[in-house]
């Protein structure tokens, strides 16, 4: 893990969620990826917070652009881990949230957990 790669990956992902093309917002992630976020209990009725897998997110996913036709994504900051990035960003509303990315050796996230501004 880089400070070049995590800032390229930041790039990359935000322009890809901008987009609401969720063939291009998945490439980042392996198959068997899992996904926290208390939006995950409010959009997809999961009570664990917790999706496993790129058909299960890609349906929350789709739903929440769906919700959220005007969804757009602000870069604030990228921070560069052990095969971990974290990113700051403002989102849906102008809220700020943060991400953890743990990558796997080929260099696609296998986990991540969102945080959102209350």
């Amino acid at each position: 893990m880089t400070p070049e790669f995590v800032a390229h990956f930041a790039v990359e992902w935000v322009a890809a969620w901008n987009s609401h093309d969720l063939t291009r917002i998945l490439q980042h992630y392996t198959d068997d990826f899992e996904m926290s976020s208390p939006k995950i209990i409010e959009i997809a009725d999961e009570a664990s917070g917790t999706l496993t897998g790129k058909p299960a997110v890609s349906a929350y996913w789709a739903r929440a652009i769906e919700r959220i036709p005007d969804l757009h994504f602000e870069l604030i900051a990228s921070l560069c881990g052990v095969n971990t990035a974290v990113l700051y960003y403002r989102g849906a509303g102008g809220r700020l949230a943060a991400e953890v990315f743990f990558f796997n050796a080929e260099g696609k996230v296998y986990k991540a957990c969102a945080n959102y501004e209350d």
